[in-house]
């Protein structure tokens, strides 16, 4: 089976870069996968993408070295399998608020006995190779989203479900959660205190932890912290950036 970025670069010890992909286009999705992230996501709960621009945009993906990964809009097992059959290789799914959530989850990306995804791999097999039916289960990445006062609540108790590889911390909905505002790199003391006990919790049940970043920047003091799944921003806001630098240049008036 085609082997899976984010397992190897864990298995060195050290933390993966990936994309983040808000803009339904298979082209930038190609664009990504080039660009030297261990994996890119195509993110279906806010991205302005369904799931039959998807399949183009992992199909894109699948061209280039990066892992294809997709979050899902919710913890519907439906669509987990979808994204799975379609050659996802890893799923992030939001509001886990439970041990019971992060269960159903973890239940419905594994095939029995270990879990209840039905069998039908369609794409997976394509792009994951022959040996897919067998070694899926333990290839695909596992990550449960903790953004509201539930899921911090229950953090603790999500990291020990058995299967889960880990959490991914969702800074804005932890500060919009606890009436803080939203921040990417939050400077409100409380809403830090809330994203390292996300942290410690999945350190101590030796599980990995992720995070959106606002930056490359705050990504790199991230991996530092000891989250070994960053995120340095979504495309959409860098298009957004680099577009606006550019119109305010063009303006700049050349003076002698």
């Amino acid at each position: 089976m085609r082997s899976n970025n984010i397992r190897d670069v864990w298995a060195s010890g050290g933390a993966a870069v990936c994309a983040w992909l808000s803009i339904g286009n298979s082209y930038t999705a190609e664009i990504a996968g080039w660009a030297g992230y261990d994996c890119v996501l195509v993110d279906l709960q806010h991205g302005m993408t369904g799931v039959e621009t998807m399949i183009s945009m992992l199909q894109a993906i699948s061209a280039t070295p990066a892992t294809p990964i997709v979050r899902v809009p919710s913890c519907d097992p439906a669509l987990i399998m979808k994204a799975l059959d379609a050659g996802a290789f890893g799923i992030i799914c939001p509001m886990i608020d439970s041990a019971r959530d992060a269960r159903t989850f973890v239940a419905a990306t594994r095939y029995p006995p270990l879990g209840n995804r039905s069998f039908g791999p369609a794409r997976g097999l394509l792009y994951g190779g022959a040996s897919y039916p067998t070694y899926a289960d333990a290839s695909i990445v596992r990550l449960g989203m903790i953004e509201t006062l539930k899921g911090l609540e229950a953090v603790d108790e999500i990291c020990a479900v058995e299967g889960l590889d880990g959490i991914f911390v969702g800074p804005n909905d932890v500060g919009l959660a606890m009436g803080k505002g939203t921040l990417g790199d939050p400077t409100d003391e409380a809403v830090r205190a809330a994203i390292l006990l996300c942290l410690s919790s999945a350190r101590a049940h030796g599980k990995h932890a992720g995070i959106f970043c606002p930056s490359s920047a705050v990504a790199a003091r991230r991996s530092g912290e000891g989250f070994d799944f960053v995120v340095p921003n979504s495309e959409a806001n860098l298009l957004k950036s680099a577009l606006a630098a550019e119109a305010r240049a063009a303006r700049q008036t050349v003076r002698n």
